[in-house]
């Protein structure tokens, strides 16, 4: 596998096409294995033609700079996932960068939610920031065991170290933990709860129009980018026979992401109460044991 090389700033505009390409793809997919492959650009051309529509003493720039934000984030997260031989910023710290871009995720749902003035959408936003208490800790760990076996937290070292064997085999637990974790962070299947209709909608009440759009748009390029990163991380990267390394990256990647979405179809919903146990109680100590399975690997 040839080494990692940043392309530079300048192929941002590409990688964003590539993003929303894929995330396309994804999305027709999923539609199709429902028997509805239009059904995503259905739904893009009912919310474009959608007024917006606007609550009292509602804070326009939050709400509407937070909805925004979720696809920017997606953006800054594959930026640094290699594709192939190349990746858009080469960080040392490329884990630590996409966790943290994970945390910012808190504020973009929370503002979302808040920026309407209405009750129900800060209901959503506050059962958001509960299951991410639940998740956010065992991801992280779950993360540090890849960066812990590559004895780097740069992602190019990190699919190096998973040409004999990927990661995925021998930190099954790591990865099941980091599913759950981007599963979470999309509000997804099990951790719909912010958009739940039992708060009609959550923390997305009373967007609309062109918001709404980028919000359910801004969770599927989310999804697309966690599945990015897992199989950057646990995946083997670009490594597969016949294809060539970005091609098995972009391949991973859609699986992957339909694997997540075909699963939180099927999972039934989880109270935010009930998962911050599920987290603190089985998935955090799981992601602790995963980690030192791995620490006495590498010792040994």
């Amino acid at each position: 596998m040839a080494e990692v090389a940043a392309v530079g700033t300048g192929w941002v505009p590409l990688a964003a096409v590539l993003l929303v390409a894929t995330t396309a793809v994804v999305a027709t997919a999923d539609g199709a294995l429902l028997g509805r492959p239009d059904r995503p650009w259905a739904e893009a051309a009912r919310l474009l033609r959608q007024q917006r529509r606007t609550t009292l003493a509602a804070d326009t720039l939050l709400g509407r700079g937070a909805v925004l934000l979720a696809p920017v984030v997606a953006l800054l997260m594959v930026a640094v996932v290699p594709l192939g031989s190349w990746t858009v910023a080469d960080l040392g710290v490329g884990v630590v960068w996409f966790n943290t871009l994970d945390v910012l995720l808190w504020a973009v749902f929370w503002l979302a939610g808040w920026g309407a003035n209405s009750a129900l959408g800060l209901v959503g936003a506050y059962r958001f920031l509960a299951q991410a208490l639940a998740y956010e800790l065992p991801l992280m760990f779950a993360l540090a065991a890849p960066a812990l076996a590559a004895g780097s937290l740069r992602l190019g070292d990190v699919v190096t170290a998973q040409q004999g064997l990927w990661f995925v085999v021998w930190m099954p637990a790591a990865f099941v933990v980091y599913c759950v974790g981007v599963l979470g962070f999309t509000a997804r299947g099990p951790f719909a709860a912010p958009l739940s209709a039992d708060v009609a909608g959550g923390l997305a009440v009373e967007l609309s129009g062109v918001d709404r759009l980028l919000l359910d748009g801004g969770r599927w390029l989310l999804l697309v980018a966690g599945s990015a990163f897992g199989v950057t991380a646990f995946l083997g990267g670009g490594g597969g026979p016949l294809l060539p390394g970005w091609a098995w990256v972009l391949v991973k990647t859609v699986l992957l992401a339909l694997a997540l979405a075909a699963l939180a179809r099927r999972a039934p919903l989880w109270r935010a109460e009930r998962f911050t146990e599920v987290g603190w109680l089985v998935l955090l100590p799981v992601a602790l044991v995963q980690l030192l399975v791995v620490a006495v690997v590498e010792v040994v």
